[in-house]
């Protein structure tokens, strides 16, 4: 496991920079094994360096698709994120955070879901074309994004401009319905916000 201040969701693209002696040995058994792939948390409470860390019990998995290694042990990695997984319990830190997890798929799409994603894409794009316009540094509001209910409503969330405990709330959505109603109301924050700071 990676605790890390950031939320990894399904099909977002995570590059890593990995320095950490225990995360070099996670990194490293991974290449050794062929197990390409390690799970991601958001840490709660802490830091991402040394440990004492709270950390969530939603993650996501993520997909070793590139990795260069240094000439001082470090690593530099480009992940992708797979499926959620819930942690089941967490294993003691030996030689690096270990947990017992399960994968947490979410279950096929209602009709109602194509309706939401019309809505919750232009909320998205007007949200994104506003921060952008106000020199908020985020994606271009014309990236193209899925039309499949699951994977676009994690396509979302990796985009919207929100925070990583709002990014959390999305990912830990027991339905894809459930996480594009949430999108929505955050998306609405978030711009209720934007227009706020740059009133001032």
């Amino acid at each position: 496991m990676f605790p890390l201040g950031t939320v990894l969701v399904p099909s977002m693209v995570l590059p890593l920079h990995v320095f950490e002696p225990r995360y070099r040995v996670l990194v490293e058994r991974c290449l050794a094994e062929e197990h390409l792939e390690f799970g991601v948390v958001l840490i709660e409470r802490g830091h991402e360096v040394g440990g004492g860390d709270v950390r969530t019990s939603v993650g996501c998995m993520a997909r070793i698709v590139a990795h260069e290694a240094f000439p001082d042990g470090r690593y530099g990695l480009v992940t992708v994120g797979t499926d959620r997984v819930r942690v089941l319990g967490w294993l003691d830190d030996d030689p690096y955070p270990r947990a017992e997890v399960e994968r947490w798929l979410d279950p096929e799409p209602s009709k109602d879901a194509a309706e939401l994603i019309g809505v919750a894409e232009l909320a998205l794009r007007h949200v994104l074309d506003l921060a952008h316009r106000h020199g908020l540094g985020v994606p271009p509001s014309d990236v193209e994004m899925s039309e499949d209910p699951a994977l676009f409503s994690h396509q979302a969330t990796a985009l919207a401009p929100v925070g990583p405990l709002d990014k959390l709330t999305l990912l830990s959505a027991s339905t894809v319905e459930e996480r594009l109603q949430r999108l929505l109301d955050q998306l609405e924050h978030a711009r209720i916000l934007i227009e706020a700071r740059t009133s001032e």
